[in-house]
């Protein structure tokens, strides 16, 4: 697909990766911009920064989980503005407790807003496309869409959710020529994600870099984004190594609440944790013949990548 001179429509684009794609679009030549949040001051000031960009843009300060409201704000704007060429479900929320402590309200909330919420904008705007036998859809799904992660089973559910349901629309929609992409990143450095204690050997990505993958990935034929090396290693070992995958995850479940991913202490101590990863999985039986070569250079590695 390529963008320039078509209309896109982005959820959760008042901050985060939502916010990150929509700048994005706006700098590739995205003719106009729709723009769905709750929160009205941080639409209003993406808005602003988009429109020096010369780009049409749309807000529409929407909750995802009220469906009659939705459906009307979907049916106005594409009355007054045209057809929508792409939509980016990428409004979410995440709660992090080990599952026997969770509360219901926060499991409730992660399906209403990560599932019904990309159920409800799909159907409207998706039943739109197929009368034009034409269209996008990108479903924001995540590296725990394929991996599940203790202390975030909820979550993972509804991202799993969220792969499963773009696999299948894939399927029935190919035949109305509209395609239905899910879109796969690791952690990334969000608001939402600052809330969320990390997990051990994991550095987050920007939401900049998953931006520029996804927009770059859409004039390819690709059916599901994995963003980052990161993702694409945790779901080659999920393939191949599953047993050693669910031990390393175990090992690396947050016990205590990180001070931000920016601070010099958690930096060093993610460097300290990302060499004993390896070293988890040298103790398996990989590689064992060049553990002291391999070391070695994993440790110039890091000094390189994070000097004193």
């Amino acid at each position: 697909m390529k963008i320039q001179g078509k209309t896109a429509l982005v959820t959760g684009a008042s901050r985060g990766i939502g916010r990150a794609i929509a700048l994005e679009l706006a700098q590739q030549g995205i003719r106009r911009l729709l723009l769905v949040a709750r929160n009205r001051q941080r639409l209003a000031e993406v808005a602003a920064e988009i429109e020096r960009q010369g780009v049409l843009v749309v807000t529409l300060v929407l909750d995802l989980t009220q469906i009659v409201g939705v459906n009307i704000a979907i049916a106005r704007a594409w009355r007054s503005y045209g057809p929508i060429d792409l939509l980016v479900n990428c409004a979410g929320v995440a709660h992090q407790a080990p599952f026997l402590e969770s509360k219901l309200q926060n499991l409730q909330e992660e399906i209403a807003t990560n599932l019904m919420g990309m159920y409800t904008m799909t159907r409207l705007i998706g039943r739109r496309m197929a009368a034009r036998r034409e269209g996008t859809i990108v479903n924001v799904s995540s590296l725990m869409g394929k991996v599940a992660a203790p202390t975030m089973a909820s979550y993972s559910a509804t991202k799993f959710g969220i792969v499963g349901f773009t696999q299948a629309l894939r399927g029935e929609l190919a035949r109305e020529n509209i395609r239905v992409i899910a879109l796969l990143p690791s952690l990334t450095d969000t608001d939402m994600a600052r809330g969320l204690q990390l997990f051990r050997w994991v550095l987050p990505m920007t939401p900049q870099q998953v931006a520029k993958v996804l927009v770059a990935k859409l004039e390819k034929n690709s059916s599901e984004i994995l963003v980052g090396w990161q993702s694409h290693l945790a779901v080659w070992c999920q393939r191949f190594f599953p047993s050693l995958l669910e031990k390393v995850l175990q090992i690396a479940a947050p016990l205590s609440r990180s001070k931000g991913f920016g601070e010099t202490e958690n930096r060093q101590q993610a460097t300290s944790n990302r060499k004993g990863f390896w070293r988890i999985v040298l103790d398996f039986g990989f590689f064992r013949s060049s553990r002291q070569t391999f070391d070695q250079g994993f440790d110039q590695g890091l000094k390189d990548t994070f000097p004193d």
